[in-house]
C-alpha cells in the first residue's frame, strides 16, 4: 500500500530548510505558501523577501529536496514568487506604500555614483521588484541622459507630476524641468523645495524600492533629503584611491550623523583587466575594503572599470541590459541582489525585534 502524503508531513520536511540569510525555517518565516497535495504529486509556493534574492536557486533547491524524500511522494513542482517586506518607517510625503529607499551617496564627483545608481536600480526591476529612480542631483542631473529619456509623460486628473518609465523603472529628475545646459545656480531653500516636491508632487506607484541618486558632497540636498524622507540605508561609492577614500569616509559619517543604516561600500572603477586576462589598477587597490574595515561596515565588493559602461551611460543604455554577462554588469546584478538581501534582513529583524545577523 502506497504511504499516504500529509500536509503535516510536508510541512515539516520543509522546516527543516533554512533560509540562508535569516536563519530561521521556511515554515516558520512563512515563506510557504499555496500548498497542495494530490495524489503523491505535491505543489507549493516560496515567497522569498525579494525577488532580487541572491539565493534563491539555492533556497528552491533545497526545498524541491526536502519534500522529494517525504515517502509516498511522487512529484514535486515548486513555484517561486516574492514579497518585499517594508522596512516600517512612516512616509507621508509619499502617499503609496514605498517599502524601501535607498540613497547611493559618494564624498567627491567622478566615481560613477549615478552609473551604479542607475544600473542597480534596473537590476532591481530585471529581477522582477517595483522600482522608482530619483535623480536628486539636482546642479549635475546625469539619470535622464543615462536611462535615455528626455521628456515626461503628460500629467494626468490628479494635478502631478507622472514620472517617466524606462527599462521598468519609473524615474524624476529636474533634468526633464529645465533646458538642456541650463545652470541652477540655487540656493539651499530652494534647492530644499524642490526636493520635498519630488517626493510629494509625483505619482509615484507602490514601489518596493525608491533608489536615490544624491549630488556628491555633504550638503544642503543630503540633509534636505534626510529631513523630507526616512531612508532605509545608504549605500558609498568610491574608488580605491586615497584621495576618493578620504571624501568617501565624509560621506559614510554624514549618514551616521544623519542617522541613516549604511548599507555598505562598493568601489567603482576598480580594476582594468587588460586583453591577456591581468588586471591594471588604474586608481589602486583595495581602498574600498579598507574604509569598510576601518567604518566597521558592510564591504559590497568592486565592479571592474569597462569602456561599455561609460557608452551605455552616454547612450541611454545601461549596461545590465547592453551586455548583461560582461564582468561590469554581474558585479552591478550582485550588488543589487546584496542591497536587497540586507533590506529584507533589516526589515524582517526590525519587524520582529530579533536579532539577524547576514551571511557573507
Amino acid at each position: 500500500m502506497a504511504d499516504i502524503v500529509t500536509r503535516e508531513a510536508v510541512l515539516a520536511a520543509l522546516s527543516k530548510v533554512q533560509e540562508p540569510e535569516l536563519h530561521k525555517d521556511l515554515v516558520t518565516l512563512n515563506m510557504i505558501r499555496d500548498l497542495a497535495i494530490e495524489d503523491g504529486k505535491v505543489t507549493f509556493t516560496v515567497v522569498l523577501t525579494t525577488p532580487a534574492c541572491p539565493l534563491r536557486g539555492r533556497i528552491e533547491k533545497e526545498a524541491r529536496q526536502a519534500v522529494t524524500a517525504v515517502p509516498g511522494v511522487q512529484t514535486v513542482q515548486v513555484k517561486m514568487d516574492a514579497s518585499v517586506p517594508s522596512d516600517g518607517r512612516p512616509r507621508g510625503l509619499l502617499k503609496l506604500p514605498v517599502r524601501n529607499v535607498v540613497a547611493v551617496a559618494s564624498g567627491k564627483g567622478g566615481v560613477g555614483k549615478s552609473t551604479v545608481a542607475v544600473n542597480v536600480a534596473v537590476a532591481l526591476a530585471q529581477s522582477g521588484a517595483k522600482v522608482g529612480l530619483l535623480d536628486a542631483d539636482i546642479y549635475g542631473p546625469n539619470v535622464p541622459t543615462m536611462m535615455g529619456v528626455k521628456h515626461l509623460p503628460p500629467q494626468n486628473n490628479s494635478g502631478k507630476l507622472m514620472p517617466a518609465e524606462a527599462y521598468g523603472v519609473e524615474l524624476m529628475s529636474i533634468g526633464f524641468l529645465v533646458k538642456p545646459g541650463q545652470p541652477l545656480i540655487w540656493r539651499g531653500p530652494m534647492l530644499h523645495s524642490a526636493i520635498r516636491q519630488f517626493l510629494s508632487d509625483v505619482e509615484w506607484g507602490e514601489l518596493d524600492y525608491l533608489v536615490i541618486d544624491l549630488p556628491p558632497g555633504t550638503g544642503d540636498a543630503q540633509l534636505s533629503l534626510a529631513q523630507s524622507i526616512p531612508l532605509s540605508g545608504g549605500l558609498i561609492v568610491t574608488l580605491p584611491q586615497e584621495v576618493s577614500l578620504e571624501d568617501a569616509r565624509r560621506g559614510l559619517e554624514m549618514f551616521r550623523e544623519l542617522k541613516v543604516p549604511i548599507l555598505g561600500v562598493v568601489e567603482n572603477m576598480s580594476y582594468l583587466e587588460l586583453p591577456d586576462g591581468t588586471h591594471l589598477d588604474v586608481f589602486g587597490s583595495g581602498g574600498g575594503q579598507k574604509l569598510a574595515e576601518a567604518a566597521a561596515v558592510p564591504y559590497l565588493g568592486q565592479i571592474p572599470m569597462d569602456p561599455a559602461v561609460r557608452v551605455g551611460g552616454d547612450q541611454g543604455a545601461p549596461v545590465v541590459v547592453t551586455n548583461p554577462d560582461s564582468a561590469s554588469a554581474r558585479a552591478m546584478r550582485a550588488l543589487a541582489e546584496q542591497l536587497a538581501a540586507r533590506l529584507s534582513v533589516a526589515a524582517l529583524q526590525g519587524s520582529s525585534g530579533v536579532q539577524i545577523n547576514m551571511v557573507g
